[in-house]
Formats: structure tokens, C-alpha cells, sequence
């Protein structure tokens, strides 16, 4: 697959919730370790009502309408930190694609880039505080040399991908600076950031339905 259509974004979100409601008691666990335990339940949420709205729009709403709904009915659905986090990526990623028919290399990195800016801004969050930012900061780049290089969808994904990981990896050994991790400072060096390993998911079912 070298492009994502309307109909494609529809049928992504559909991973996604099939994705985060496998994940659920997972997530849960690990956010329970530093944070207070509704991460998988959040997630799960926010993707199960984002997947019934934009399957309700239609291909015919367009890949801007699409993300905007979704990223609408998540604010409303999941209000917490990361349900509000995550609703704020994609309402800026439908900003920065909007008039886009589909959504090839090039559109995937102006995406990410969208969704990461717009965490961080809204987070009031930087690399290396132990956050989602830690993982969609290194695929926003990843993607963005990739559309440099010329690379078709699949293989940019796949090097985000592997970057989010190393993102992923990389925040076991770093200091949690929001949130209630925050309270336990040195006691979360060690852990992989929860929010973060949201991000690699996401990253993670993308590549996959690309790719096949």
C-alpha cells in the first residue's frame, strides 16, 4: 500500500480499537506501576468511539473531516490527560491535512509532525521528559527523512517505526517529569514510559495495516 485513502483511515481506526482493547489490561498494569491505572481504559475509549464516528462519516467526509471527527468524539468520550492528549494530535493533524485526498509519504510525515507539535504544546512537554513525546518526536523525523529520501510509505513507516521503538527504549532510562509519575521521580528510572508505549502502538498497528 503506498497510499492511505478515506476509506483506509475508516478501516485503520478500526485497528486501532481492536488494538487498544486488546492492550487495555495491559496498559492498565503498566500506567498502575507510576500512574493511577485508567490508561488501558482510556485508550480503549477513546479508539472504540473514534472507530463508530468515523465509520458513521463515510469515506466521502475526506481524510481532514475523518481526523477531525475522531479526534472531536475522543476529547468528549475520554476527557483524562491522555484521552486529551491524543484527541489534540489528531485535531491538529486534520489542520495540517486538510485538502488532502489521501495520505502517501509525504502526508504521513506532515501528520506526525502535526500530532507531535501539537502534544507538546499542549502537554507543555519536551524530549526527555519521559512522555509520548519521546516516541512521536523520533517518528516525526524518521518519516521526515524518509519523504526526503524519497522512500515509499511502507519502508517509512517501518523506519518510524523502529524509531519509536528506540524512542520507547530510551525513556526506561529517564525521569518522569509530568503527571502523577512525576511524584515518584527517581522510582520510575527503569520503567518505560506508559503514554509512550501508546505511541509505539499507534505507530505499530499503522505500519502494520500498511504493509500487510
Amino acid at each position: 500500500m503506498n497510499q492511505i485513502s478515506a476509506s483506509d483511515l475508516i478501516r485503520l481506526f478500526d485497528d486501532w480499537k481492536a488494538l487498544f482493547a486488546k492492550e487495555r489490561d495491559f496498559l492498565i498494569s503498566l500506567d498502575g506501576k507510576v500512574g493511577d491505572s485508567d490508561l488501558g481504559i482510556t485508550m480503549s475509549k477513546a479508539f472504540a468511539a473514534a472507530a463508530e464516528t468515523v465509520a458513521a462519516e463515510g469515506e466521502a467526509s475526506g481524510i481532514s473531516k475523518l481526523l477531525r471527527s475522531a479526534g472531536a468524539i475522543m476529547a468528549r468520550t475520554a476527557p483524562s490527560t491522555m484521552g486529551t492528549l491524543t484527541a489534540t494530535g489528531f485535531l491538529r493533524a486534520s489542520k495540517a491535512l486538510d485538502g488532502a485526498a489521501s495520505i502517501s509519504t509525504a502526508e504521513m510525515a506532515t501528520f506526525w509532525r502535526a500530532f507531535r507539535d501539537g502534544i507538546a504544546e499542549r502537554g507543555k512537554a519536551k524530549v526527555g521528559d519521559k512522555t509520548l513525546l519521546d516516541v512521536l518526536d523520533p517518528v516525526a523525523r524518521a518519516l521526515e527523512e524518509a519523504n526526503a529520501a524519497g522512500e515509499p510509505l511502507g519502508e517509512a513507516l517501518s523506519a518510524a517505526l523502529a524509531a519509536a521503538e528506540g524512542g520507547l527504549e530510551d525513556t526506561k532510562a529517564m525521569v518522569a517529569q509530568h503527571g502523577k509519575a512525576a511524584a515518584f521521580q527517581e522510582k520510575t528510572v527503569g520503567l518505560q514510559d506508559a503514554g509512550a508505549t501508546v505511541g509505539v502502538l499507534l505507530i505499530s498497528a499503522m505500519t502494520e495495516f500498511v504493509n500487510g
